[in-house]
């Protein structure tokens, strides 16, 4: 559908002539060819970034002589750093690319470049070069500064470093980076959404109490309280802080009644989700297609597909259109109730609309699969995400690594490895984990050994408890030389890379 539009709106720049049909089909195959290259080029690009030796060798050199000068686009440094932050690529060649590009491109970077770019590094908890790089940016284009890059950073650092310390940052950002700028209730809100998403929410209160007297508080700053309790399971608080938010005064608006529809369908209550659906109606707020998805959610959670399909069938009549949220969640419900069949038709349903698939999509009809302990069906949708060259989010690359190793498929599974690398990623420590785990059981370990190697070659460190495996069966094998490889870059990369107290495992929810 996007292809389509793009070509409809390149031809409404040529209005000399109608077009006929044959040339439309010339245009359009044209167009792909276009699209197809930009989009090997960017994978190319990413690829040799993530694959780069680190920190053995600069990457500038490299990139120098691969990318013409000038730089194709701004849309082509977007597109190369979103393929990175996918990829789990190295925050610092993150940063070097983006320089890169900063003093080689005759277009200035746009704010969404800068905040990936921010992001990867954040993720890493490269707080110091994060901070540089924010301060660097003040000097040279200080537009690139925005609320969401504020947000990135801050997040991090609530989520890693103590309370004190994220206040301190916040006061940080307003003498240091966003110099000139006079600090609001915007900004406040920004701060407040960095404790919040964390479920830090005695933090939160505290801030609210300490500084809302500063900032006098609006709709959103509510809304983000809200949130912070709903993501905390905290139905009683939400509703508490609800009705302590109509006596301040504040009028609910229609993200308001989404927040506790939310949180009443994550708890299960899905009846109550379907009574404040109703005040919301009553108080003539139109439903959003968010609100709409949210309640076909909790249908499934309560396994009522009956209702979860009704609501999906009625969002026309709303005048909305399903898009692929609805759609995965329809899809959830459907696999809840163990009606895998009917969202398999839903997926195929998809692709007939062009709507396509997520990663959400995946997970959900790969978890489907596992519990109905279909193996030749999960195969099969592993062939076709392949076929396709998708490349699932972190936790579903973790659930397909891990079901290909309890079910004794180490063959798959290492497939499944150089596929991932393949196409540019640097896989994430705990699909390492399982791959380690699984092969050396089973004798495999050169090929564990080569694993371990790519990961730690492209900038990214392996587990302690995976590199235990991997000295156990080296040493076993007799492969001291492999052994002290493997520990002589785990060396080399604790020198560039965050504290271990600080380089925390995670795994990213899609």
């Amino acid at each position: 559908m996007k292809l389509k539009m793009a070509i409809l709106m390149k031809l409404t720049q040529i209005p000399q002539k109608p077009i006929s049909s044959h040339s439309f089909l010339i245009y359009a195959a044209s167009y792909c060819t276009h699209l197809h290259k930009s989009t090997t080029e960017i994978e190319r690009i990413a690829k040799i970034i993530n694959d780069h030796p680190f920190p053995d060798q600069p990457l500038h050199p490299t990139l120098l002589h691969l990318i013409p000068s000038p730089l194709p686009s701004n849309t082509f440094l977007n597109d190369v750093l979103g393929h990175l932050f996918a990829a789990h690529s190295n925050g610092l060649k993150a940063l070097e690319f983006f320089k890169f590009c900063l003093h080689h491109s005759q277009a200035s970077p746009t704010p969404d470049a800068f905040e990936k770019t921010l992001h990867i590094l954040a993720r890493m908890r490269y707080f110091d070069q994060s901070w540089e790089l924010m301060r660097e940016i003040r000097q040279t284009h200080p537009f690139l500064l925005t609320l969401k890059s504020m947000s990135i950073l801050l997040s991090r650092i609530a989520k890693f470093r103590s309370f004190e310390e994220t206040i301190e940052a916040f006061q940080r950002m307003e003498n240091e980076v966003f110099v000139g700028r006079k600090f609001g209730t915007e900004e406040f809100n920004v701060l407040l959404r960095a404790f919040c998403t964390q479920r830090q929410m005695k933090e939160a209160r505290s801030v609210f109490h300490k500084m809302y007297s500063r900032f006098p508080p609006n709709i959103k700053t509510i809304n983000l309280l809200l949130l912070g309790f709903k993501e905390s399971s905290d139905i009683t608080s939400v509703e508490l802080f609800y009705h302590e938010m109509i006596k301040r005064g504040f009028k609910p608006n229609a993200v308001t009644y989404s927040i506790r529809i939310d949180a009443y369908c994550k708890k299960g209550c899905f009846v109550d989700g379907l009574r404040v659906f109703k005040e919301m109606e009553r108080a003539k707020l139109e439903p959003t297609l968010e609100t709409i998805t949210t309640l076909i959610h909790g249908a499934g959670i309560v396994k009522d597909k009956t209702k979860a399909r009704q609501l999906f069938d009625e969002i026309p009549l709303r005048n909305l259109c399903p898009d692929i949220g609805a759609y995965n969640a329809l899809i959830s419900s459907l696999i809840r109730s163990g009606d895998v069949k009917s969202a398999a038709a839903l997926m195929e349903d998809m692709e007939a609309k062009h709507i396509g698939h997520d990663s959400v999509t995946y997970h959900m009809m790969f978890l489907g699969l596992i519990r109905l302990e279909d193996v030749g069906g999960f195969r099969e949708l592993y062939s076709k995400m392949v076929r396709q060259n998708f490349v699932p989010k972190t936790r579903t690359t973790v659930m397909i690594m891990k079901f290909f190793c309890e079910n004794r498929r180490v063959d798959l599974a290492l497939g499944f490895w150089a596929y991932l690398v393949e196409k540019g990623y640097c896989p994430h420590s705990h699909v390492l984990d399982l791959l380690v785990t699984g092969l050396c059981a089973r004798g495999m370990v050169l090929q564990a050994f080569e694993c371990s190697k790519q990961m730690l070659e492209r900038g990214r460190q392996m587990s302690e408890a995976a590199f235990l495996i991997m000295e156990r069966s080296l040493l076993k094998a007799r492969a001291t030389d492999k052994y002290g490889e493997l520990e002589q870059l785990r060396k080399k990369l604790k020198t560039v890379l965050p504290p271990p107290n600080q380089f925390l495992s995670e795994i990213p929810a899609s």
